[in-house]
Protein backbone atom coordinates (compact mmCIF):
# COMPACT_ATOMS: atom_id res chain seq x y z
CA UNK A 1 0.00 0.00 0.00
CA UNK A 2 1.52 3.65 -0.54
CA UNK A 3 0.17 6.81 -0.64
CA UNK A 4 2.01 8.80 -2.98
CA UNK A 5 0.78 11.76 -3.62
CA UNK A 6 -1.81 12.41 -0.80
CA UNK A 7 -1.94 15.64 0.97
CA UNK A 8 1.19 15.83 2.74
CA UNK A 9 2.72 15.45 -0.55
CA UNK A 10 0.94 18.71 -2.08
CA UNK A 11 2.82 21.47 -2.55
CA UNK A 12 -0.46 23.65 -2.46
CA UNK A 13 -1.34 22.33 1.00
CA UNK A 14 2.38 23.31 2.83
CA UNK A 15 2.38 26.57 1.07
CA UNK A 16 -1.53 27.25 2.34
CA UNK A 17 -0.46 26.76 5.91
CA UNK A 18 3.04 27.91 6.01
CA UNK A 19 1.51 31.49 7.49
CA UNK A 20 0.01 29.51 10.29
CA UNK A 21 2.83 26.75 11.40
CA UNK A 22 5.28 29.60 11.30
CA UNK A 23 3.84 32.54 12.38
CA UNK A 24 6.43 35.20 14.15
CA UNK A 25 5.96 33.89 18.18
CA UNK A 26 6.45 30.18 16.39
CA UNK A 27 9.52 31.15 14.84
CA UNK A 28 10.84 33.04 17.90
CA UNK A 29 9.80 30.13 19.86
CA UNK A 30 12.50 28.22 18.34
CA UNK A 31 15.48 29.41 20.36
CA UNK A 32 14.13 28.45 23.47
CA UNK A 33 13.13 24.89 22.46
CA UNK A 34 16.51 23.88 20.82
CA UNK A 35 17.96 24.98 24.03
CA UNK A 36 15.50 22.97 25.86
CA UNK A 37 16.27 19.88 23.83
CA UNK A 38 20.11 20.30 24.21
CA UNK A 39 19.46 19.76 27.59
CA UNK A 40 17.42 17.19 27.58
CA UNK A 41 19.74 15.23 25.54
CA UNK A 42 22.65 16.33 26.67
CA UNK A 43 24.20 16.93 23.56
CA UNK A 44 27.94 16.87 23.46
CA UNK A 45 30.19 20.08 21.96
CA UNK A 46 29.68 20.02 17.98
CA UNK A 47 27.37 16.90 17.67
CA UNK A 48 26.11 16.08 14.42
CA UNK A 49 22.27 16.37 14.36
CA UNK A 50 19.58 15.34 11.27
CA UNK A 51 16.77 17.56 11.84
CA UNK A 52 13.96 15.27 10.00
CA UNK A 53 10.92 17.17 8.24
CA UNK A 54 12.81 20.79 8.99
CA UNK A 55 10.19 23.27 7.33
CA UNK A 56 11.77 26.27 7.21
CA UNK A 57 14.96 25.33 8.96
CA UNK A 58 14.14 27.40 12.32
CA UNK A 59 15.50 24.69 15.01
CA UNK A 60 17.96 23.74 12.28
CA UNK A 61 19.56 27.10 12.14
CA UNK A 62 19.09 27.94 16.02
CA UNK A 63 20.69 24.26 16.35
CA UNK A 64 23.79 26.16 13.71
CA UNK A 65 24.15 28.78 15.73
CA UNK A 66 25.14 26.60 19.00
CA UNK A 67 28.02 25.18 17.00
CA UNK A 68 26.54 22.03 15.80
CA UNK A 69 26.46 20.45 12.30
CA UNK A 70 23.53 20.01 11.59
CA UNK A 71 21.51 18.30 8.51
CA UNK A 72 17.67 19.55 7.51
CA UNK A 73 15.77 17.58 5.25
CA UNK A 74 12.23 18.06 4.15
CA UNK A 75 9.96 17.16 1.13
CA UNK A 76 8.56 20.71 0.79
CA UNK A 77 11.13 22.86 -2.34
CA UNK A 78 9.94 25.78 -0.60
CA UNK A 79 10.83 25.57 2.98
CA UNK A 80 14.15 24.06 2.04
CA UNK A 81 14.87 27.45 -0.37
CA UNK A 82 13.53 29.27 2.98
CA UNK A 83 15.97 27.92 5.58
CA UNK A 84 18.80 28.28 2.88
CA UNK A 85 18.21 31.97 2.56
CA UNK A 86 17.72 32.38 6.63
CA UNK A 87 20.81 30.19 7.47
CA UNK A 88 22.77 32.43 4.21
CA UNK A 89 21.82 35.36 5.84
CA UNK A 90 23.03 35.02 9.30
CA UNK A 91 26.32 33.72 8.16
CA UNK A 92 25.15 30.31 9.42
CA UNK A 93 25.95 26.90 7.17
CA UNK A 94 23.66 23.78 8.09
CA UNK A 95 23.08 21.62 4.88
CA UNK A 96 19.21 21.60 3.83
CA UNK A 97 18.20 18.88 1.62
CA UNK A 98 14.68 18.26 0.22
CA UNK A 99 13.77 14.66 0.49
CA UNK A 100 11.20 12.20 1.70
CA UNK A 101 11.54 11.18 5.40
CA UNK A 102 10.17 7.61 4.34
CA UNK A 103 13.16 7.66 1.97
CA UNK A 104 15.90 9.73 3.26
CA UNK A 105 18.95 7.91 4.77
CA UNK A 106 22.08 8.65 5.79
CA UNK A 107 24.84 6.34 7.33
CA UNK A 108 26.56 9.32 8.70
CA UNK A 109 26.37 7.97 12.01
CA UNK A 110 24.38 12.05 13.66
CA UNK A 111 24.51 11.66 17.21
CA UNK A 112 20.91 13.01 17.74
CA UNK A 113 18.21 12.53 15.01
CA UNK A 114 14.73 14.96 15.76
CA UNK A 115 11.66 14.93 14.47
CA UNK A 116 9.70 17.86 15.85
CA UNK A 117 6.29 19.59 15.65
CA UNK A 118 4.06 17.05 15.27
CA UNK A 119 5.33 15.80 11.83
CA UNK A 120 5.00 12.16 12.58
CA UNK A 121 2.22 9.75 11.58
CA UNK A 122 1.05 11.59 8.01
CA UNK A 123 1.09 8.42 6.19
CA UNK A 124 -2.09 5.74 5.59
CA UNK A 125 0.47 2.89 5.84
CA UNK A 126 1.23 2.18 9.46
CA UNK A 127 4.64 0.69 7.55
CA UNK A 128 5.73 4.04 6.31
CA UNK A 129 5.84 5.29 10.05
CA UNK A 130 7.89 2.27 10.56
CA UNK A 131 10.23 2.89 7.69
CA UNK A 132 10.56 6.23 9.13
CA UNK A 133 11.59 5.17 12.53
CA UNK A 134 13.90 2.57 11.09
CA UNK A 135 15.50 5.34 9.01
CA UNK A 136 16.19 7.38 12.31
CA UNK A 137 17.51 4.30 13.36
CA UNK A 138 20.45 3.82 10.99
CA UNK A 139 21.39 7.48 10.40
CA UNK A 140 22.43 7.28 13.89
CA UNK A 141 25.52 6.39 15.04
CA UNK A 142 26.34 4.00 18.39
CA UNK A 143 24.73 5.15 21.42
CA UNK A 144 23.07 8.12 19.64
CA UNK A 145 19.59 9.54 20.64
CA UNK A 146 16.02 10.25 18.59
CA UNK A 147 13.77 12.68 19.72
CA UNK A 148 10.47 12.86 18.24
CA UNK A 149 7.51 15.59 19.80
CA UNK A 150 4.27 15.30 18.70
CA UNK A 151 0.42 15.09 20.12
CA UNK A 152 0.15 12.49 22.26
CA UNK A 153 -3.21 10.53 21.70
CA UNK A 154 -3.91 11.33 24.91
CA UNK A 155 -3.06 14.75 24.81
CA UNK A 156 -5.23 15.19 22.03
CA UNK A 157 -8.45 14.17 23.28
CA UNK A 158 -7.83 16.13 26.89
CA UNK A 159 -7.52 18.80 24.26
CA UNK A 160 -10.09 17.84 21.40
CA UNK A 161 -11.69 20.73 19.34
CA UNK A 162 -13.71 19.69 16.92
CA UNK A 163 -13.94 23.01 14.94
CA UNK A 164 -11.13 25.68 15.04
CA UNK A 165 -10.21 29.10 12.76
CA UNK A 166 -7.25 30.83 12.43
CA UNK A 167 -6.72 34.49 11.16
CA UNK A 168 -3.57 35.20 9.27
CA UNK A 169 -3.64 38.61 7.30
CA UNK A 170 -6.08 38.00 5.22
CA UNK A 171 -5.99 35.09 5.19
CA UNK A 172 -9.11 33.19 7.39
CA UNK A 173 -8.11 29.23 7.61
CA UNK A 174 -11.03 26.84 9.14
CA UNK A 175 -10.59 23.07 10.66
CA UNK A 176 -12.98 20.76 10.89
CA UNK A 177 -11.36 17.74 12.87
CA UNK A 178 -13.19 13.60 13.34
CA UNK A 179 -11.93 11.24 15.03
CA UNK A 180 -11.82 7.40 13.08
CA UNK A 181 -10.39 3.92 13.42
CA UNK A 182 -11.11 3.63 17.42
CA UNK A 183 -8.53 6.92 17.97
CA UNK A 184 -6.42 5.73 15.55
CA UNK A 185 -6.51 8.57 13.05
CA UNK A 186 -7.12 12.25 13.17
CA UNK A 187 -9.02 13.63 10.02
CA UNK A 188 -9.43 17.54 9.61
CA UNK A 189 -11.17 19.18 6.95
CA UNK A 190 -8.96 22.58 6.19
CA UNK A 191 -10.84 25.91 4.28
CA UNK A 192 -9.09 28.75 3.67
CA UNK A 193 -10.93 31.82 2.42
CA UNK A 194 -9.20 34.67 0.96
CA UNK A 195 -11.89 37.40 0.02
CA UNK A 196 -13.71 35.07 -3.23
CA UNK A 197 -11.49 32.59 -3.30
CA UNK A 198 -12.13 29.24 -1.31
CA UNK A 199 -9.26 26.04 -0.82
CA UNK A 200 -10.14 22.76 0.90
CA UNK A 201 -7.73 20.40 2.00
CA UNK A 202 -8.12 16.89 3.53
CA UNK A 203 -5.56 15.83 6.34
CA UNK A 204 -5.69 12.26 7.88
CA UNK A 205 -3.00 11.88 10.65
CA UNK A 206 -2.06 8.48 12.97
CA UNK A 207 -2.39 9.61 16.10
CA UNK A 208 0.05 7.41 18.36
CA UNK A 209 -0.28 7.43 22.41
CA UNK A 210 2.62 7.31 24.87
CA UNK A 211 2.62 3.85 24.89
CA UNK A 212 2.27 3.06 21.62
CA UNK A 213 5.08 5.35 19.62
CA UNK A 214 7.19 4.17 22.58
CA UNK A 215 7.19 0.49 21.52
CA UNK A 216 7.40 1.62 17.86
CA UNK A 217 10.73 3.06 18.77
CA UNK A 218 11.78 -0.78 20.51
CA UNK A 219 10.87 -2.85 17.60
CA UNK A 220 13.42 -1.12 15.52
CA UNK A 221 16.01 -1.45 18.20
CA UNK A 222 16.06 1.79 20.12
CA UNK A 223 16.61 1.29 23.88
CA UNK A 224 16.88 3.47 26.70
CA UNK A 225 13.58 4.84 26.08
CA UNK A 226 12.30 8.36 28.10
CA UNK A 227 8.95 10.08 27.71
CA UNK A 228 8.39 13.28 28.55
CA UNK A 229 5.70 15.79 28.52
CA UNK A 230 7.26 19.04 27.24
CA UNK A 231 10.72 19.76 26.22
CA UNK A 232 10.90 21.12 29.41
CA UNK A 233 11.28 17.26 30.50
CA UNK A 234 7.90 17.41 32.48
CA UNK A 235 6.05 14.40 33.52
CA UNK A 236 3.95 12.42 30.76
CA UNK A 237 0.91 12.83 32.64
CA UNK A 238 -2.47 14.67 32.68
CA UNK A 239 -0.66 18.16 32.82
CA UNK A 240 1.40 17.10 29.53
CA UNK A 241 1.75 19.69 26.92
CA UNK A 242 3.02 17.79 24.19
CA UNK A 243 4.23 14.13 23.83
CA UNK A 244 8.06 14.21 23.70
CA UNK A 245 9.90 10.29 23.23
CA UNK A 246 13.74 10.27 23.52
CA UNK A 247 15.40 7.09 22.87
CA UNK A 248 19.18 5.62 22.64
CA UNK A 249 20.71 3.21 19.33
Amino acid sequence: MTDRGSWHDQDAFWELVEPMLFNTQRLELAKEQVQQVEKLLQLPGGARILDLCCGVGRHSIELADLGYAVTGVDRTQRYIEQARQTALARGLGPVFLVGDMRDYRSPDGYDAVLNMFGSFGYFADEADDRKVVANMYEALRPGGQVLIETMGKEILARQFQERNWHEVDDLLILSEQKITQNWGRVETRWIAIRGTERIEHHVSIHSYSAVELSSLLADVGFREIRVFGSLDGIEYNQDAQRLVVVARK
